[in-house]
């Protein structure tokens, strides 16, 4: 299994469940609930997809929509809907950061292997990383996090520079690139508990 095929899952996974535990917090229906898992869980990677000119991965392949579906049939099963104030939970921190830092390698990686230039590979980290949460967040009348959530799509720009430095010294290996993800999710941690963000007018 290659690199871009495991953060790929494990992006999936977390924002699967992500989109589900956001879903239930502004009370949508069950079809709500579906809608929000797979845009979270998806939408970003459609973006990339379809920017790299590739049919986009969920109309090839069963595995994400499985990957999605069985996500939000566990959290059912382990009643993550009756969580209170999930967006203060360690759990949900972790599992947003970890889907957020993987959808930017996924991005990265496939900017990389469609040779786009510097700028290419930022953007496409980003739009990956943060582009099904935004669809997300605009259909529930949610503001977009990364518009107010701390250093949030920062950490995504940072991420793909951080693989875009990796190609520049053929230095993108399994090893490289799992030090950076770690890297990533431990930023993503300290700048919400620090409570750190960009500068405002």
């Amino acid at each position: 299994m290659t690199a871009l095929q495991i953060a790929d899952i494990i992006g999936i996974i977390c924002f699967a469940a992500s989109g589900f535990l956001i879903a239930v917090h502004y009370n949508l229906d069950i079809l709500g609930i579906v809608i929000s898992s797979f845009l979270t869980a998806l939408g970003g990677g459609m973006i990339r997809d379809t920017i790299a000119n590739k049919t986009p991965y969920i109309f090839t392949d069963t595995l994400p929509v499985t990957l999605v579906i069985g996500t939000v049939f566990l959290s059912l099963a382990f009643k993550l809907h009756k969580i209170a104030d999930f967006e203060g939970k360690i759990a949900f921190i972790i599992s947003d950061a970890i889907g957020l830092v993987s959808f930017a390698i996924t991005g990265s990686i496939i900017a990389i292997e469609n040779d786009f230039n510097f700028v290419g590979v930022l953007i496409l980290a980003f739009l990956t990383a943060v582009g099904g949460g935004t669809i997300r967040d605009i259909l529930i009348n949610r503001v977009p996090s990364i518009l107010v959530s701390e250093f949030y799509g920062t950490v995504a720009i940072i991420v793909g520079l951080g693989m875009y430095i990796l190609q520049l010294f053929e230095q993108r290996n399994i090893l490289n690139i799992t030090i950076l993800f770690v890297f990533g999710v431990l930023l993503r941690l300290i700048a919400y508990y620090k409570k750190w963000s960009l500068p405002k007018l």
